[in-house]
């Protein structure tokens, strides 16, 4: 399963970069081993909005009560939107496997190749994939990730007859970009 969700999110990475966009912060939640689907950052302004919008990826997976969550970002994208230093290798797709007792963080860094430019001055280029640097377990996660991680193992409070099928539709209606897998769909 993991191999395959990060050739997902390379494959995400080149196509999104080749248009001229770094893709936004996402989250794969998991139950029993099962992907729930993936969770889109709503669109975000710089500052605080963007910290807690990349924190609430973790309502659904709270809401379906997640065994480990994946979160996948790029590392200078979320440090210039959260206002936060940048930490670690840049250009870099992180990804963090988190369960309830810990996570490991993966970082595969890139060089950009330049494609092209469009006529609003979008760079349109090609990742490079450098080496992978070793998993890093308990590896430092920059706040917002570190909040997502922690709040998608918190039991979800919302007294409703379907919990997680509310919490798509009002996170759907928040902006963010939800897509269920056949066994998860409603």
């Amino acid at each position: 399963m993991w191999n395959g969700l990060v050739g997902v999110m390379k494959e995400t990475y080149t196509a999104s970069l080749a248009e001229g966009a770094v893709p936004r912060p996402v989250m794969m939640p998991l139950v029993r081993g099962e992907l729930v689907g993936l969770i889109w950052v709503r669109p975000i302004k710089v500052g605080q909005d963007a910290l807690a919008g990349i924190a609430e990826l973790a309502n659904i997976a709270a809401a379906a009560g997640t065994d480990e969550v994946v979160l996948a970002w790029e590392t200078h994208d979320v440090a210039t939107a959260c206002e936060l230093p940048i930490v670690g290798p840049a250009p870099c797709l992180n990804m963090v496997l988190a369960t309830r007792i810990g996570h490991v963080l993966h970082q595969f860094p890139y060089g950009e190749q330049f494609l092209s430019r469009s006529p609003e001055g979008w760079a349109s280029v090609a990742p490079d994939w450098r080496p992978a640097l070793p998993p890093q377990p308990g590896g430092e996660l920059v706040s917002p990730i570190q909040a997502a991680v922690n709040f998608s193992f918190t039991p979800t409070e919302l007294v409703h007859p379907d919990p997680f099928g509310v919490t798509v539709v009002l996170m759907e209606e928040d902006g963010y970009s939800v897509r269920l897998t056949e066994a998860f769909a409603r």
